[in-house]
């Protein structure tokens, strides 16, 4: 009991409150779960690409009564400089300041033998180059309190680097290179960064038939445990990094 009295004295449980948070990527899988837990107590704003995903994710949010927190949304694409400044304009209308960056948008591609070059240039824009971008906007904006979070979601596939997946293994490959330079460049400035990489998860970048299945036998994970995982690294107190964290279903051997 002394040892729960004194995690619960010296804050090391932190409950994720008052906080305001950007999602790319919100709408659909890992980011509108991570929405949709986050909204609950904090004010998020999430981005995608489509008018109706959008739609769908904001309209399945239940608010609880007397909740703090608040879900809005915005439609842009990250491969376009003019989406990303409109966004942080609405961030900084909506909000005030940022106080934490989930950067999640993400796209699913194969092999570099299939697709074209512009193909390529899509994928390597939104997977990555997005990420860079976004983190310039979030740092301009949190440097100046000497304190934010940013949160980049990779993929195991940086260390798998399983074949066929050459294109989106090299996006992730980057993001994971990004990440731990990032953090080394801001940590000065008061800012944490964080590297979440997932194993195989139930979303719209996995075939859907038989997930439930995988699911059910411990070979794929929820977009809700990913949430979970990314509250956990925005509790910690401010002396805590979680600099790079991997989650796996149990039975997902590779």
């Amino acid at each position: 009991m002394e040892a729960v009295k004194a995690i619960y004295e010296d804050k090391l449980i932190q409950p994720v409150k008052g906080k305001r948070i950007l999602i790319t990527g919100g709408t659909t899988g890992i980011g509108r779960a991570t929405a949709h837990l986050l909204a609950r107590e904090n004010q998020v704003m999430i981005v995608g690409r489509h008018e109706q995903e959008l739609e769908d994710a904001l309209s399945d949010f239940r608010q609880p009564t007397q909740s703090r927190g608040g879900l809005a949304g915005e439609v842009g694409d990250l491969v376009n400089p003019q989406d990303i400044e409109r966004l942080f304009s609405r961030v900084d209308e909506e909000f005030g300041q940022l106080d934490v960056l989930i950067n999640n948008a993400g796209l699913a591609f194969n092999s570099i033998l299939e697709g074209s070059y512009d193909d390529w240039a899509y994928i390597l824009n939104t997977n990555l180059l997005g990420y860079l971008a976004c983190s310039r906007q979030a740092i301009d904006r949190m440097r100046a309190r000497g304190e934010g979070h940013i949160v980049n979601i990779g993929s195991m596939s940086a260390d798998v680097r399983e074949k066929d997946s050459s294109v989106y293994v090299a996006t992730k490959s980057g993001i994971q290179g990004f990440s731990e330079s990032l953090r080394k460049e801001v940590n000065d400035l008061g800012i944490k960064v964080t590297l979440i990489e997932p194993g195989a998860v139930g979303t719209d970048m996995q075939p859907r038939e038989g997930q439930e299945e995988q699911i059910e036998k411990l070979e794929m994970l929820k977009a809700e445990d990913i949430a979970v995982a990314i509250y956990y690294c925005l509790s910690t107190p401010k002396r805590c990094d979680v600099v790079e964290m991997q989650i796996r279903p149990h039975q997902q051997q590779i």
